[in-house]
């Protein structure tokens, strides 16, 4: 059965089996996926490229690191906010409402990605003292997050089309096309880096150039190639025309995208301060710090592509007023996050040297990153389960009370322990500190999917 025939079930209350949910999931998951893997294998490709220019330059990226997390953060919950309102008026079959819907949020979101990136040029000369840098590295520290925040309009505009095409059903193009972001940032990163001998703010030039192809394709399959939303085709009347926002989608928007900004701003902050706890144990920590955060998204980066699977079909099931069918899809999704990064955090464990040496060529480093991560490994089970539940819950436009719980899970446990634990064990503690808190995180996240208020409230409103 194809993938867009089993889509096309939800959208028309037809029944399904067991196996035709799991096969959907598992379709829309896999290249989402992929994609994901490729987006952290082009971190991973910056950090073992700038890693080979010593570990200062380590240092100068990771410093800043969750800074961008936080840009790029404030970016998704944008976007986010009108792609869930297509993917609920594409559950419903009102196609013309969500191409309404996908016109405002162009509007709305290229006007957002430039006021983040005056925000960015504004403050990337203060941001690193801010941070706890020292003198030695803030100048390429302060310089790539200039960078990387201009070109974040690129990022922005990508993961906008991106989103509304995965919310239609389509997650093949969306993947593809991030894969070849990451074939490009290879290409354009080693021109930068070493043949112009840009240092580190080559690799922001890099991933600049990588993301400005990529949101031009993706803006064009958007746009002009997709069936449900296009914008540039024959027979749409002065409709098309229409891009002004109006009270009501914006309004919608705001209420489902607010809360997640805030979270992902408040999450960001804790990611800030997290730094800040680590920045005084010294440029080795720092750099270990970073590196290890990337090799663990390669772990965790499977989860994601499964919640935004869950995501596109919770969303289309709210559309359509299924309220049974969207909380089964929404348990085996779930079920299937928790399965896949199991396994991957048996793999982060036994093989956490040989992905940290990749990284980095520093043996203190290496050793400080792989310990760290074998501490992390028993956390991914709940980490998946936080991951794909809060899928789960945008899809169905329910944000504000899981940004509440993930903002009380990582300032109250994390943070709180991180300062603590950090004092006697150092980095180790920190990681201690992360790997509790995100136990904890996925049992009250599980819990509140168990419930079933996220799918009984909004059902009743269709």
């Amino acid at each position: 059965m194809a993938k867009t025939d089993l889509l096309s079930y939800i959208r028309e209350g037809r029944t399904m089996t067991r196996s035709e949910k799991l096969h959907l999931i598992v379709q829309l998951s896999i290249p989402s996926i992929l994609a994901q893997i490729s987006a952290t294998v082009m971190f991973f490709i910056d950090y073992a490229m700038v890693g080979h220019l010593g570990e200062k330059a380590i240092a100068s990226v990771g410093l800043v690191e969750s800074t961008t997390w936080l840009m790029g953060g404030l970016a998704s919950a944008v976007n986010m906010g009108f792609s869930v309102q297509v993917a609920h008026f594409i559950g419903a079959k009102d196609f013309e409402g969500a191409r309404r819907v996908l016109r405002q949020s162009l509007v709305c979101s290229f006007t957002w990605s430039l006021v983040l990136s005056l925000v960015a040029i504004a403050v990337h000369s203060y941001l690193p003292y801010w941070l706890g840098g020292s003198a030695e590295i803030a100048l390429d520290a302060s310089l790539y997050f200039m960078y990387i925040g201009v070109f974040g309009i690129f990022f922005q505009m990508s993961g906008l089309a991106g989103s509304m095409l995965k919310c239609s059903g389509n997650m093949k193009i969306p993947s593809a096309l991030n894969i070849l972001m990451c074939c490009l940032d290879v290409v354009f990163n080693y021109f930068f880096i070493y043949v112009l001998n840009c240092g580190v703010v080559g690799a922001a030039y890099g991933t600049g150039m990588a993301e400005l192809i990529t949101a031009g394709l993706m803006l064009w399959f958007l746009l002009v190639k997709s069936d449900m939303l296009h914008l540039v085709k024959r027979g749409e009347g002065k409709e098309v025309r229409r891009f002004r926002p109006t009270a009501d989608v914006v309004g919608t928007a705001f209420k489902i995208g607010a809360p997640m900004g805030l979270q992902h701003m408040l999450m960001g902050g804790a990611y800030v301060v997290s730094t800040m706890i680590v920045a005084p144990l010294g440029t080795i920590a720092i750099a270990a710090h970073s590196l290890a955060i990337t090799v663990e998204s390669l772990c965790y980066m499977p989860g994601y592509g499964i919640a935004e699977a869950a995501t596109t079909l919770v969303g289309q099931g709210i559309g359509a007023g299924q309220r049974m069918l969207t909380r089964s899809l929404a348990f085996m999704s779930v079920g299937l996050g928790v399965t896949v990064m199991t396994l991957m955090g048996v793999l982060m464990f036994v093989f956490a040297p040989e992905l940290m040496s990749l990284m980095s060529p520093v043996g203190q480093i290496v050793g400080e990153g792989a310990y760290v991560l074998r501490i992390e490994a028993f956390a991914e089970p709940m980490f998946a389960a936080a991951i794909v539940c809060n899928g789960v819950f945008v899809g169905a436009g329910d944000t504000l009370k899981p940004a509440i719980m993930s903002l009380m899970s990582m300032w109250g446990v994390r943070l709180t322990l991180a300062w603590w634990l950090s004092k006697e064990y150092g980095l180790k503690g920190v990681w201690m500190a992360m790997a509790i808190e995100l136990t904890f995180r996925g049992i009250i996240f599980l819990t509140r999917l168990w419930k079933g208020s996220w799918n009984r409230r909004l059902t009743e409103r269709h």
